[in-house]
Order: structure tokens, then C-alpha cells, then sequence
């Protein structure tokens, strides 16, 4: 051992880490040899003549290279007095690399130029906050899958529906053992009907909308086969409802993936709330693209919003951590004990929609505005408990005192359970009354309650075409009857209740539950009622004009903002557990209940999943014999061992950048610690400087 590892052995500290000053002199010696390793050329002169020895070899561009400032700027002017005798390309790459740029960002401002609402997104950030801002480009995400999911179901169940119709092609009858009664399915109303039902039917979808291309039992069961000069064309109306369904969720779930998959890179790029994302903030937030002093001022309150969700969360942590193990004990407690009560509460409002449901199905029958009434029962107690139980766990939640983000995600929590399962309710108790499991009786002829639900399928999509437009008109009625004449009287009468109660605060997380429950609503509903989807997108638009106005005129900024990074990925999540509620019955209603006789698609079925092995059958050979293959264990082997080579692929590939990432935030940590320590170094020498300029004087 030489005498300079010795000293570097004995330069540590006992803890066998090295002390800030021995890092520091290490780290400088580590630099001027990394120094050494690189050549550094003197002048500009050598710069150029390395490029005209590289011949051919493509040269690359300046702001790559080590090189000082003043190096670049001078070897800049040396390549622009050679450009006229150059003849190996080097001058039309630059000049073609300059125009792809330029042409990417005249695309992403054409683009932007007509996005949906990027203007008004952008004045929402500024004025409320990233949090507020995350739900509205949500609700646009949600606009925008809706309507393409619309253009799916038209285009290969909608559109073909009606050319089939208005050629005269009539459906297939159903099986011949099965009963008359099974077959009865009269929805059209005989006789007069008062002006005033048509209303009705509107707001309850029965009469005349019954039996239209809005719901289930107006779609027929035709195969459509032609035989032209060199062609043969067949479609199957019963198959394309169903694969047009499935592809329909596949369609929703790759959506969704694909934007976590965004907000997630967002997410981990912008890092946690410690100094770096101070750091972050303070010096590279600015977009230096803001024009005008509003686009300004919008930037700067965009920044205040995210320095103080962080500023809030780091003195709840510090507050946390500084309480005694009897304040600790004592506020888990008070937690668990509140825990219980919003569980007591979402339970009670449970068995008051299985009521409300069984109610509403036995006095379905009832004309007039009372049976409109118990035919939106099941919406109306839903639409009561999703709002009054959230209201009390926020006030709950001002007792168990979690962090911003904690409070956010316990929010949603509780209100994505109290809503989802809402729904699951609902429908547990349609499928009870539809199956019979009262009274098993009533199915023993038609295989399902046909007494009751003649068309069981249009009876559900009625359901879900209920609680879609009833959540519209109810925020159509808050705007108008509660939030409007509550900041009327906010700002003109001032007494001491009209200042506490205050403007309202526009609440992110029982809006985004909103959204979630109603797209949700609408995926259990397509499979019943095609052209759900498009009551959706117009209902997400009008939501969104809604909405805004609220923002503007109704309601101040949040006292307490949150995180709209972290935010962004759990209203995802939220949603694709609304995806899979739906899923589930999507594949309960094809795999397990009967069809009915006597409506839709699949009436001559005994489930509905029967279409595919049926219509696989009649494939050509070549086409069967693949989609055996595809099947196949010789298909799927290998298609399992080659996914998981490329999955261990990129684990490790994200695990090697997870370590870079870690190992330049630690030398990020280092170099603060160094400045730190010089900058103790400079205080110490202070004192110190005015006695040396003494002693030197003397």
C-alpha cells in the first residue's frame, strides 16, 4: 500500500464514509481527471481541421460538444466561411435537420390551434390552480372517447341497422319449441295518447323511444348474404353487436393505459415534493413562449398554486413528524373510529338503493307523473347519497387531519366506493328480480321473468339511460337553483352567515367521482343502449360549459390545492376501476342470463356469447384453421416466452435508469453540500481576515 492510500484510508471518518471535505477533494480530483481523459482543443482552427478530416463522416452539431462558449462561436464562423466549399452534404444535413425542427413545432402550434378548449384550459390553470385544471382536460379526455366510441358503435352496428331496415330485410324468427308468451313484446302504446306522455316517455325512455335504435330490443337478428358478379358479401347484424361491444372496451382500456402511461413519465420527470421540485419550479417552470401580460400573470399564479401545495404538504409532514407517541396513538385512533362511521354511512345508503330499486320495479306500472316518480327512484336516492355522504366524510375528514394528497386520495376512496357500488347495487338487484331468485316460478317458462321484463335487456339500458340524464339535469339544476342565488347572496348581503358560509370551492375530487360514475354508467349501458356514448359526449359538453361558469362566477380558489401530477394518475385509476365494474357486467349479461325471445339481436340464442362459435363455423377453411393456430398452444408459447423477454427487457432497462437517476440526484445532493460547506468555509474566514491584514501592516 502506498503512502497516498494511506492517507485516503485514513482520511475517513470513523463511520467509514468520507467527511464533507474529503468528498470535496475527491470529487475535484475525479474532475481533473475526467479533464485529462478528454482532449480539449486550443483554438478554433483545430476544430475545423478535425472536421475536414472526418471526410464523409457526419459531423455533429455544436451544441453537443463539450466545447466553451467562445470555441463554438468561433468554430461557428469558420463552418459559415467554409459552407460554399463544402461538397460532402454536412451543409444540407444542417439545413434539413433545421427544417424537420421547424416543421415539428408549426405542427404542434397548428395542433394546438385546434385543440378542444386549450385556450380556456389554460386560463383555468392560471387563475385555480393545476388541481382545478387536471379535472377539466379529464372531463375533455372523456369528451373526446366518447365520441370516438359513438363513431365505432355507428359505423358497424348503427349505420348497417338502418340500410338493413329500409331495404325491407326482415329478422330471423326465433326457435320453434319456444312458447307464444315468451314471444310477446308490444312496447308501442295503443290508442290516444295525452300530449303531455310524450314528455314523459322522453324523460323515462318508454313509448315511442322503447322501440327505436336507442335501445337493445329495436335491433334484429339479421344476416345479410349477397352474391354480386366476382363477389360474395355477407353481415352479420348479432355478431357485429357483440364483437363491436368488446372491441368498444378494448378500445376504452387502451385509451387509458396509454394516458397513466403519460401522466405516470409526467409524474416520475417532475419528482416529489422536496427541494428539487422547488428547484425545478423556481428555475425552469417559466414558459418563456407566454405572450401578453394576461398569458403572463396566468403563468405566475400557476407557479404560486404549485409552491404552495408543496409548501403545504412539507409543514404538515414536519408537523407530523414532530408529535409525541401519545398524539400519534390518539390521532390513529380518532382515525379508525372515523373510518367506521363513513363505512357505517355508505352501508346505510346501500340498503336505501336496494329498497329504492325493489320499490320502483313493483310500481313501474303506475301512470302518469307518480309513476315517473318511482321509475326514478333507484336515480334519485343514488343521486342523494352521493351527495350528502361525501359532504360528511369531508367533515370528516377535517377530524383525521391527513396531508393534501392523502385527503385527496381518502376523498375519492370513499366516494368511488360509495358510487361505483351504488351502481353494482342497482344492477344486483335488477339481475335478482330478472332471474328470479324470489321466486323461481316465474322463469321456469322463458328462462328469465318474463311477467315483468318482457324485454329484460331494454329494461336495464332504461335504467342506465335514467341515471345518464337525471345526473344532467341534476347539475343543470345546481347551477341554476343553489349555486348562482348562493353568490348572489354572498356579495349583497354581507352578515356574519353570509361570510362564513362564504363562495363555494370548486371540490376536485367529487367532480372528478362525478365523471368517473358517469362514464361507468354509460359503459354498463352500451351493451343495452347503442347510442349511450352520444347522450354522453353531449352531456359531457354541456357539463363542461356548466362547470366553467361555476368556476368563474360562482366559486374562489381552493384554500386547500393539491398535486395535479399525482392527481391525474388516480382519476385514471379511478376510471379503469370503473371500467372493470363495468366489464364485469358486461360478461355477466352475455355469458350468464337467457336473451329474451322475443327482442334484439341474439333472440334466437341461448346466451349471447353462442354468436361466435356459430359464426366461427361457417369461416372458410384457411380462416379457421389460422385462428386454430392462433389458439393453439404452438401460438401461445411463444408468444408468452418472447412477451416475457421483452418484459425483462425493459424492467431492467427502467431498473439501469432508475439507478442513473438515483445515483445524479445523490450527485445533485453532493454538489449542495459542497456549496454548503464552502460557503461555512467563507463565514469561518471572515472573523479571521481583519487580524491577518493587522498582522501583515505590522
Amino acid at each position: 500500500m502506498t503512502i497516498e492510500q494511506q492517507r485516503q484510508g485514513l482520511a475517513f471518518s470513523g463511520s467509514g464514509h468520507p467527511t464533507d471535505q474529503e468528498s470535496l477533494r475527491f470529487r475535484r480530483v475525479s474532475s481533473r481527471m475526467s479533464t485529462q481523459i478528454y482532449h480539449e482543443p486550443n483554438s478554433s482552427t483545430s476544430l475545423a481541421q478535425e472536421e475536414e478530416q472526418s471526410g464523409s463522416e457526419p459531423t455533429l452539431e455544436l451544441r453537443n460538444t463539450v466545447f466553451p462558449m467562445a470555441l463554438k462561436k468561433a468554430a461557428r464562423q469558420v463552418q459559415q466561411m467554409q459552407v460554399p466549399a463544402q461538397f460532402n452534404g454536412g451543409s444540407w444535413k444542417q439545413k434539413r435537420i433545421k427544417f424537420v425542427r421547424q416543421f415539428k413545432s408549426n405542427v404542434r402550434e397548428f395542433l394546438y390551434f385546434f385543440s378542444l378548449w386549450g385556450k380556456t384550459l389554460q386560463k383555468i390553470g392560471g387563475n385555480f390552480g393545476g388541481g382545478v385544471q387536471s379535472y377539466f382536460i379529464f372531463l375533455r379526455f372523456l369528451v373526446i372517447l366518447n365520441f370516438v366510441s359513438f363513431l365505432l358503435i355507428a359505423g358497424f352496428v348503427l349505420i348497417p341497422s338502418i340500410v338493413f331496415r329500409s331495404v325491407g330485410i326482415k329478422p330471423e324468427s326465433s326457435k320453434a319449441d319456444v312458447s307464444s308468451e315468451c314471444l310477446k313484446y308490444d312496447p308501442n302504446p295503443q290508442g290516444l295518447v295525452v300530449f303531455y306522455e310524450f314528455f314523459l316517455d322522453l324523460l323515462s325512455g318508454t313509448g315511442f323511444m322503447e322501440y327505436s335504435y336507442l335501445f337493445y330490443g329495436y335491433y334484429n337478428n339479421s344476416v345479410i348474404v349477397t352474391s354480386l358478379v366476382g363477389s360474395h358479401f355477407s353481415y352479420n347484424i348479432p355478431l357485429a353487436y357483440l364483437l363491436t361491444a368488446v372491441f368498444y372496451f378494448a378500445f376504452c382500456l387502451i385509451c387509458i393505459i396509454v394516458r397513466m402511461g403519460k401522466a405516470a413519465r409526467v409524474a416520475v420527470t417532475t419528482g416529489g415534493s422536496d427541494v428539487r421540485s422547488y428547484s425545478m419550479i423556481v428555475f425552469t417552470g417559466w414558459d418563456y413562449g407566454c405572450l401578453g401580460s394576461k398569458a403572463t400573470k396566468l403563468k405566475q399564479r400557476n407557479i404560486y398554486y404549485r409552491l404552495q401545495v408543496d409548501l403545504e404538504e412539507e409543514r404538515l409532514k414536519k408537523h407530523a413528524a414532530s408529535l409525541t407517541l401519545c398524539n400519534k396513538v390518539t390521532l390513529h385512533s380518532l382515525r379508525v373510529l372515523m373510518f367506521f362511521v363513513a363505512v357505517g354511512l355508505i352501508v346505510a345508503t346501500f340498503l336505501a338503493i336496494a329498497r329504492a330499486t325493489t320499490f320502483s320495479q313493483e310500481n313501474s306500472h303506475v301512470p302518469g307523473i307518480l309513476g315517473l316518480f318511482y321509475t326514478y327512484l333507484p336515480s334519485i336516492v343514488i343521486t342523494l347519497g352521493n351527495f350528502l355522504v361525501p359532504l360528511l366524510c369531508d367533515q370528516i375528514a377535517l377530524l383525521e387531519k391527513y396531508p393534501p394528497s392523502a385527503t385527496v386520495v381518502v376523498a375519492l376512496l370513499r366516494a368511488v366506493v360509495l358510487r361505483l357500488v351504488s351502481l353494482g347495487i342497482l344492477l344486483f338487484t335488477l339481475w335478482k328480480q330478472i332471474m328470479c331468485h324470489d321466486s323461481r316460478d316465474k322463469c321456469n317458462l322463458c328462462h328469465y321473468n318474463h311477467e315483468d321484463y318482457q324485454c329484460w335487456e331494454t329494461s336495464v339500458g332504461q335504467e342506465m339511460y335514467k341515471l345518464t340524464l337525471f345526473d344532467l339535469l341534476v347539475s343543470i339544476a345546481l347551477l341554476v337553483l343553489v349555486e348562482f342565488p348562493r353568490r348572489m347572496v354572498v356579495d349583497h348581503w354581507s352578515c356574519k352567515l353570509t361570510q362564513w358560509v362564504g363562495r363555494q370551492e370548486f371540490v376536485v375530487p367529487s367532480n372528478v367521482l362525478g365523471l368517473v360514475y358517469g362514464q361507468t354508467v354509460v359503459w354498463t349501458g352500451a351493451l343495452f343502449c347503442p347510442l349511450l356514448p352520444l347522450i354522453n359526449t353531449v352531456k359531457f359538453v354541456i357539463l363542461f360549459y356548466c362547470k366553467k361558469i361555476t368556476l368563474f362566477y360562482n366559486c374562489r380558489p381552493a384554500l386547500r390545492t393539491f398535486r395535479s401530477t399525482s392527481s391525474a394518475i388516480f382519476f385514471l385509476a379511478v376510471l379503469l376501476f370503473g371500467w372493470i365494474l363495468a366489464l364485469v357486467v358486461m360478461i355477466y349479461s352475455v355469458a350468464v342470463i337467457h336473451p329474451s325471445f322475443a327482442c334484439g339481436p341474439f333472440r334466437s340464442f341461448f346466451r349471447m356469447w353462442k354468436i361466435v362459435p356459430e359464426s366461427f363455423s361457417t369461416l372458410p377453411e384457411g380462416a379457421r384453421d389460422f385462428l386454430f393456430f392462433i389458439g393453439s398452444q404452438a401460438f401461445s408459447i411463444p408468444l408468452f416466452a418472447i412477451s416475457c423477454v421483452f418484459m425483462c427487457y425493459f424492467i431492467a432497462l427502467a431498473s439501469i435508469y432508475g439507478k442513473s437517476v438515483a445515483m445524479l440526484r445523490a450527485q445533485l445532493k453532493l454538489a449542495g453540500q459542497d456549496k454548503q460547506f464552502l460557503v461555512k468555509q467563507i463565514e469561518k474566514m471572515k472573523p479571521l481576515s481583519p487580524q491577518h491584514n493587522e498582522g501583515e501592516q505590522d
